[in-house]
């Protein structure tokens, strides 16, 4: 590797939303950093099975629908 050129690569500790630390090297921030996260695999609908981002977003499927209904497969 050239010199100088790369940036700073150290350790830094991670702490999940349930609490959980674990230790991964990373070039964020400095040498022995915590960085929080707010959302991670405990706690996000993808990972959980929780509710379904087009459930939540029911009023842009509409819109969508209403939109675009009329290109619809013919059968």
């Amino acid at each position: 590797m050239k010199a100088d050129i790369h940036p700073d690569y150290h350790e830094i500790k991670v702490q999940m939303t349930d609490g959980t630390v674990y230790t991964t090297r990373s070039t964020w921030g400095k040498p022995g950093d915590t960085m929080m996260l707010d959302i991670d695999s405990t706690s996000h609908p993808a990972w959980t099975g929780g509710p379904a981002r087009l459930n939540e977003a029911g009023g842009q499927v509409a819109k969508f629908k209403k939109r675009f209904g009329s290109f619809g497969l013919k059968k």
